[in-house]
C-alpha cells in the first residue's frame, strides 16, 4: 500500500492547506444511517467521522495517513467532540471489537484480494446485531489505476458487495459513474445494510 499511502498523503497536505473538508458523495449518502458506536476504516481526512461526532456518534477512525490522523484528532480536540482517530496499517489490521456502525468508505480496493475480502467478512462480523455496515468500494477503475500499486489492489464484481451482506436488510445500494481521463470512467458501489437481530 506504500503508493497509495504517499499519494494520499500528499493529497491530505495539500487539503489541510486549502481548508478542503467537505464530504465527498459517498459520504454524504452515509451519513444519515450512522449512530452510536462508530468505526471507520480508511478515514482520511476524517469529513465523516467529524461529521458523524457531530450528529452523536461516538467515534473511533483509522487511517495510515498521519496528516490524516493528525487533522481529525485536532479538529475533534478543537470541538469537544466523542471521536478519536489512530495511525494504523489497514493491510494488516484485525477489528477488535463490535460497533453499532462499521463504515468503510474507498479503502478495501486499496488491498490485495484476500485482505480486502478478509476485511470485508471482519466488518460482517463484527457489526453489532441490529447495526449497520457501509461500504463503499470501486468495481471499475480504468485510468484511476495509476494510484494503486501492481499486485496490491481490488475492484470487487458489481455484485459481491450485495452477495456479502444477504440477509441483511439493504437499507441503500446504488451505483455511480464518475468521468475519468481519456474519456474512460470511474464505477463504484456503495452499500449500506442493517445486520438482523
Amino acid at each position: 500500500m506504500t503508493r497509495s499511502i504517499n499519494f494520499f498523503e500528499e493529497q491530505f497536505q495539500k487539503q489541510v492547506a486549502k481548508g478542503e473538508f467537505a464530504l465527498n458523495p459517498f459520504e454524504e449518502a452515509v451519513l444519515p444511517y450512522l449512530s452510536a458506536g462508530v468505526l471507520d476504516l480508511g478515514c482520511g481526512l476524517g469529513n465523516l467521522a467529524i461529521a458523524a461526532a457531530k450528529q452523536g456518534c461516538a467515534v473511533t477512525a483509522l487511517d495510515a495517513s498521519r496528516t490524516g490522523v493528525d487533522r481529525v484528532n485536532e479538529a475533534a480536540n478543537k470541538l469537544g467532540l466523542p471521536l478519536a482517530a489512530y495511525q494504523a496499517d489497514l493491510s494488516s489490521y484485525v477489528i477488535d471489537g463490535d460497533y453499532d456502525s462499521i463504515v468503510s468508505i474507498g479503502l478495501l480496493m486499496f488491498l490485495p484480494q484476500n485482505k480486502a475480502r478478509a476485511m470485508l467478512a471482519d466488518i460482517v462480523c463484527h457489526t453489532k446485531p441490529g447495526g449497520v455496515a457501509a461500504i463503499n468500494v470501486l468495481i471499475e477503475g480504468t485510468t484511476f489505476m495509476g494510484m494503486f500499486e501492481p499486485g496490491h489492489h481490488y475492484l470487487f464484481s458489481e455484485h459481491e458487495l450485495s452477495e456479502a451482506f444477504k440477509g441483511w436488510e439493504i437499507l441503500l445500494s446504488q451505483h455511480d459513474d464518475f468521468p475519468a481521463p481519456e474519456n474512460t470512467v470511474k464505477k463504484f458501489h456503495t452499500i449500506v445494510a442493517r445486520k438482523p437481530v
